[in-house]
């Protein structure tokens, strides 16, 4: 029986790095997928702090699976800079059976571009009319996202409030749900990452650890911040 994953697993080819010492192959993160791969759950999750490989990675696979850096689907993208890492170049993708090829990027740092891209190239909403959460949702509520396919999502919480962001962990549940659909996440979410059924990985310096919601560092973190806020801000004003 096909693999009905868009995805199956990612791993690096050795022969296309000419030097793992230099940036990103030195990420930890980054070393762990040279090492051992990485498998794409129905829902797989990436957390960390600023810094840990999450975008990069998630980049990586978008523009490996075909598509934009900058956002967009594996029929159009828009570039107005090119700052990507070569770490696509080296990626080497397991794909399954999905009968679908479709895919779509959404990065929160260039979503205002790809909305222009969006409106530019042919009868679109007006994105640019609506609130930063609005307009995402506009976009995620279209044709793009109905069907399967691989969606990649680097921090889509950006302009997401508390409830908004409840709707898109629904939103996820649903994708993961559907056959032949796939999610890659990244964020700094601990709503978003709570997502019931999804392999969570977190990033740090020690590499890419898989972990459970309720031991992620930045879950604690929150935890801690909510129960006493005085005890950060008290350090801060000093």
């Amino acid at each position: 029986m096909l693999d009905p994953r868009p995805l199956v697993r990612v791993t690096v080819d050795p022969d296309a790095v000419a030097d793992q010492d230099v940036w990103p192959y030195s990420i930890p993160a980054v070393a762990d997928l040279m090492r051992g791969g990485l498998e794409l759950e129905d829902l797989t999750i990436l957390v960390g702090e600023n810094g840990a490989g999450k975008s990069t990675l998630v980049e990586a696979v978008a523009m490996a699976y075909g598509l934009g850096a900058e956002g967009g689907s594996v029929n159009g993208r828009d570039v107005t800079w090119e700052s990507e890492s070569p770490l696509h170049d080296a990626l080497r993708l397991v794909r399954g059976g999905a009968a679908s090829k479709w895919g779509y990027f959404v990065r929160a740092e260039t979503m205002h571009g790809m909305f222009s891209y969006l409106q530019s190239s042919g009868p679109e909403q007006d994105f640019h009319s609506r609130s930063h959460g609005e307009a995402f949702w506009d976009l995620v509520s279209t044709s793009r996202f109905s069907g399967g396919g691989l969606f990649v999502l680097d921090e889509p919480e950006a302009g997401l409030s508390f409830d908004a962001q409840l709707r898109l962990v629904a939103l996820l549940l649903e994708l993961a749900d559907r056959r032949g659909a796939q999610v890659l996440m990244a964020t700094h979410s601990p709503i978003l990452a709570s997502v019931p059924g999804a392999a969570v990985y977190e990033l740090s310096d020690e590499g890419m650890q898989r972990s459970r919601w309720q031991d992620l560092t930045m879950v604690d973190q929150h935890r801690r911040y909510l129960d006493a806020p005085e005890r950060y801000l008290r350090h801060l004003l000093e």
